[in-house]
């Protein structure tokens, strides 16, 4: 049984247009080299949904992995009751929470009503007078990032990877209401006129892109090649 390759060939370019659900169908079916078009379409959510938890980059990439990893071995167990994207997103969610609860931190996420307003210092610079684009993602990455775990998840999933309410409300295990409610607060801490004037660069923040995503794709297609799976496009 042929390998799955790390590197994305010429031979998924036709599959691409193929919804995220038509993938995983063929995956579990035995076409199990287009999961790499699955990793690859969703490595930047992934990545700043976990880096938005752990807010660290090595850490971020290994909750991908186990992830995408967890997601496969249990792709018969997806329903379809939710969006694939959501299902897969809250797997990477409680992954990266698991992964916060080994770190034995003194507090654990507070609830809602516990949380406080973020201080955003008053000489934070206004994004006008920044010199360019890259000063205006610094300040809305630093923003985002200041948030409480409970908000940062929600403002991440829903402003900048643009997530509708009831996919981000099925990816975290919550109530549509509980997310506009995080969603509104969240913005309330961050001022809503830096998000309204940095929005059209909000995708562009928290990157995860050229070698990094490589790295990820290929780490996971090793796990699984050791764990023979079959091969799939012929």
């Amino acid at each position: 049984m042929a390998a799955l390759q790390p590197n994305f060939s010429s031979a998924l370019a036709p599959y691409e247009v193929l919804s995220d659900e038509e993938i995983a169908r063929r995956v579990r079916a035995g076409e199990t080299a287009l999961y790499e078009i699955i990793m690859r379409r969703y490595n930047q959510r992934l990545y700043r949904v976990a880096r938005a938890i752990l807010h660290n980059d090595a850490e971020a990439e290994d909750v991908m992995q186990d992830a995408y990893v967890r997601a496969y071995e249990h792709l018969d167990q997806f329903a379809g009751r939710a969006p694939f994207a959501a299902w897969l997103t809250r797997i990477a969610v409680h992954e990266a929470l698991a992964r916060l609860r080994l770190r034995a931190r003194s507090q654990p996420l507070e609830d809602a009503e516990g949380e406080t307003a973020v201080n955003i210092a008053s000489s934070t610079p206004d994004p006008e007078q920044n010199a360019g684009t890259t000063e205006v993602r610094a300040l809305l990455e630093d923003a985002v990032m200041s948030l409480p775990e409970n908000y940062r998840i929600v403002v991440m999933l829903r402003d900048v990877e643009e997530m509708t309410t009831a996919e981000t409300a099925a990816a975290l295990d919550l109530t549509e209401d509980n997310v506009k409610v995080r969603l509104h607060r969240g913005h309330g801490m961050v001022r809503n006129w830096l998000l309204e004037r940095v929005g059209t660069h909000a995708r562009e923040a928290f990157p995860f892109m050229g070698a990094r995503c490589n790295r990820v794709v290929e780490n996971v297609l090793r796990r699984l090649n050791s764990r023979c799976v079959p091969s799939a496009i012929q």
